[in-house]
């Protein structure tokens, strides 16, 4: 006896599954398994090879790995400043400020007082030279010092990078609209006269010269992109600056309050001086991808499990595949399917309670 349970929504196409699933209908009565076959398309897999392109988009960043820190070698207080507000350009080997140190004063005197009394010891004499360049004298101030026979408490502190200078700190400067005009005109937090600790870093140096862009992908797409693909990146502001690059890193965690991974692509900035923050449009290239194929339309999405409905004598079945990447709306199946089988084209009107969606392991 037939149970008439509901199976599917869609009318007329309703009766006509529930014919073929009850024995009423089959393929020798004709007009019932007609109007399935009619009504339900059905497809099989297609072996493809493609060559996945995905469109997405980005924004311009400071490449991390060329922040130069400027860092206190001696306590002591800032006498001097040369350097005003954020995102100043400096230069390396640019004088940044100078330092007020009483340890710096008692080395030099203890230097001096050396090379006065007892110039045959030339052990002491090396290592009180080199304490002193170990708290950041340079060679040519200690040789100023050693000539003159007086000592300096100043210390010059210079740049060792090029790039915009910052405040100290443990965030990227803003950059682009969200800095706004004020900004990038704010003068520094470091003043004249503050105090400074041994080892206490000061200041931050962002290096232009090398960029990265990072891209965002969806989840999605994220199976297709891989280390070493080809992209070509083309900033917004400036099309005729478009430059071809490859993937340097896939970011392996999600970013807080973000739904798609990030993709780093490092790139030379020193001559297109594309500006940090700029938005930029991507077209990554994922090699060549060769598999099974079915249209995204008939492959239904339970969660964890990517289900078809396998077409059988009498009507359609739930069957559970591995699925892998999506593209250009084709969904590669890994197993779970022969070149033999068919399938509903359009797996969503199938769908009915969780009872006929059962899939056997």
């Amino acid at each position: 006896m037939c149970m008439k349970k509901k199976w599917l929504y869609g009318g007329g196409l309703v009766a006509a599954l529930l014919m073929a699933a009850c024995g009423q209908g089959g393929r020798d009565s004709g007009p019932g398994d007609q109007r399935v076959l009619s009504a339900a398309a059905v497809i099989a897999i297609h072996r493809q090879t493609v060559q996945p392109e995905l469109s997405v988009l980005g924004t311009v960043g400071y490449d991390t790995r060329r922040i130069s820190t400027i860092a206190a070698r001696v306590s002591g207080r800032i006498e001097k400043l040369y350097v005003r507000y954020r995102y100043q350009h400096v230069h390396e080997g640019q004088r940044i400020m100078d330092l007020y140190s009483p340890e710096l004063e008692t080395g030099e005197r203890d230097l001096l007082f050396l090379l006065k009394n007892d110039p045959g010891n030339g052990a002491l004499i090396g290592a009180a030279r080199q304490r002193l360049l170990l708290l950041g004298v340079s060679g040519e101030q200690l040789a100023e010092v050693e000539r003159t026979g007086r000592p300096s408490a100043t210390l010059g502190v210079f740049s060792h990078a090029t790039g915009h200078i910052h405040e100290a700190g443990n965030t990227m400067p803003e950059a682009g609209p969200a800095a706004g005009a004020s900004g990038m005109s704010e003068q520094l937090p470091v003043k004249e006269g503050m105090y400074v600790e041994k080892g206490q870093t000061i200041f931050q140096v962002f290096n232009m010269d090398r960029s990265w862009a990072l891209l965002k992908v969806f989840p999605g797409d994220a199976a297709l992109v891989r280390k070493g693909n080809v992209v070509k990146v083309v900033p917004e502001t400036a099309p005729d600056k478009a430059f071809d690059a490859e993937v340097d890193e896939v970011l392996p965690v999600y970013g807080k309050d973000e739904k798609a991974l990030t993709v780093r692509v490092y790139f030379d900035n020193s001559m297109r001086d594309i500006p940090i923050g700029s938005q930029v449009k991507a077209v990554i290239g994922a090699g060549s991808v060769t598999g099974n194929w079915l249209p995204a339309s008939a492959v239904l999405s339970l969660g964890t499990d990517r289900v078809v409905f396998l077409r059988e004598a009498g009507g359609f079945r739930a069957h559970k595949v591995v699925t892998g990447i999506m593209y250009n709306d084709q969904v590669q199946v890994l197993s779970g399917l022969g070149p033999a089988d068919s399938v509903a084209g359009n797996a969503q009107f199938m769908v009915d309670s969780e009872d006929f969606v059962k899939v056997k392991e």
